[in-house]
């Protein structure tokens, strides 16, 4: 008979963007290696833990949600994340919930983990936690995310409140994580913050070290770095300062990805100043047209907002202009939401949510013909293609072109021998309004 005490059990939940992600990552991997069980159902967990996301009303909603089954299901509940940050909220709907931290509370959540749920005494399997940690994606590609908060106080968000001014993690830190990764198998890198191209803006770029090296903590010196491991780099959240003009050249040699995640918002320059955004139509399509004549293969991504507190129709068509203009490759778009705290709340003549869903509507219409163009130009080229999934039918994957989860696939109908992390050419044979068919070159 084996007088081995089993492992306590923690349940955990992640919501929330891929930051949220990674903090739930870091999270999960402090309690694997203090000897924890991560458990996928709530009725084996001694407690759960609910990472939150806080920056819409519909995710706040979807939190709350969240929170209310891990209680009604298990009745221990300890809740992190952005929402977090505003805990009277949280206690006035669930006020049984047993403690409540912000954002980035690694400590905090495990200190309360380690008052309810004791913490091993004799830890065995702090060798069996891998040396990259625990990771909740799939074993070929992670979020690398280098800074927390943000400095910028745009009117519709609430980010700083919730997460603080900008603070850039050392870039030899940074550096170390991202080698752990590849030694790890992971093929493709995505840098995330709440704001990619201020990295170091809060230590004025100052000199960190990696392998004995001097590295500016920048967002180029990051990505010349990064280039060295040979892997899939890809840049996300790039607020567009004008140094971002410099990674361009990266992309064209092959540094990086030709994929740049640049949030514009909108283009009306009344908008964007109530908003406290940056940018002019006619410099932002200038720079586009630039960037596409440095680096011919750029993918574009970007979001916008539509139905801004006061934005009229003639505003709203400068938007739909701007997007049939600069034929940008992929395109998200929100309806404005009057998040909580928001100082946009503030300002006159909302539009009503009729005329906003007409917008959208309308928005999406035109991006998804603009799409429709882009990929019609690449049926008979050749791609490389990192696999995602096999199944009975076949593969799937994605070009440089795709980010995970919000970008566009490439099947592969009928190849059933490839795996999950395999990168192979493929010439592409179809095209519709976001995905794309494709066969093998052998």
């Amino acid at each position: 008979m084996s007088n081995t005490k089993q492992a306590p059990k923690v349940g955990f939940v992640s919501l929330g963007c891929p930051k949220n992600l990674v903090d739930s990552e870091r999270i999960l991997t402090q309690l694997r290696t203090e000897g924890y069980d991560v458990v996928p159902s709530y009725d084996d967990a001694e407690l759960v833990v609910v990472n939150t996301c806080g920056f819409i009303d519909s995710a706040v909603q979807e939190s709350l949600e969240a929170i209310g089954e891990a209680l009604a299901e298990n009745g221990k509940v300890i809740v992190t994340g952005c929402l977090g940050a505003k805990e009277n909220q949280i206690r006035e709907i669930h006020p049984k919930v047993l403690e409540i931290t912000g954002p980035h509370a690694y400590e905090e959540v495990l200190g309360h983990v380690h008052k309810y749920v004791a913490k091993p005494t004799h830890n065995p399997f702090t060798s069996l936690v891998p040396a990259h940690g625990v990771k909740l994606t799939p074993r070929h590609y992670a979020y690398l995310k280098i800074s927390e908060g943000c400095n910028h106080r745009c009117t519709f968000c609430i980010i700083p409140s919730m997460r603080g001014d900008l603070v850039s993690r050392p870039i030899g830190e940074v550096l170390a994580e991202a080698k752990r990764l590849k030694e790890a198998g992971v093929k493709e890198i995505l840098v995330i913050s709440q704001d990619t191209s201020a990295y170091g803006v809060d230590v004025k770029h100052r000199t960190g070290f990696y392998d004995g090296m001097p590295v500016k903590t920048s967002m180029v010196a990051l990505c010349e770095e990064l280039a060295k491991l040979d892997i899939w780099v890809r840049l996300h959240y790039v607020y567009p300062y004008p140094h971002v003009d410099d990674v361009i050249p990266l992309m064209r040699d092959g540094k990086v990805l030709p994929y740049l995640d640049i949030p514009l918002q909108h283009a009306s320059p009344r908008i964007l100043k109530l908003m406290k955004r940056p940018g002019t139509v006619e410099r932002t399509l200038e720079r586009i047209q630039k960037w596409r004549e440095i680096c011919p293969e750029i993918t574009l991504r970007s979001t916008f907002i539509v139905g801004f507190p006061g934005e009229t129709e003639e505003e709203f068509q400068m938007l739909l202009d701007f997007i049939d203009k600069a034929e940008l490759d992929r395109v998200g778009c929100f309806k404005y939401s009057p998040v909580e705290g928001a100082k946009a709340n503030e300002l006159p003549d909302p539009v009503p949510e009729e005329v906003q869903e007409e917008r959208f509507q309308r928005f999406m219409e035109l991006q998804q013909q603009v799409s429709i163009r882009k990929l019609a130009r690449r049926v008979g080229k050749e791609m490389t293609v990192l696999i995602d999934e096999v199944d009975e039918e076949g593969a799937t994957g994605r070009s440089f072109a795709d980010a995970p989860e919000i970008d566009g696939l490439v099947y592969l109908n009928g190849e059933t021998d490839l795996k999950p992390g395999d990168l192979v050419k493929v010439r592409i044979d179809e095209a519709d309004e976001y995905d794309l068919w494709a066969s093998l070159i052998d």
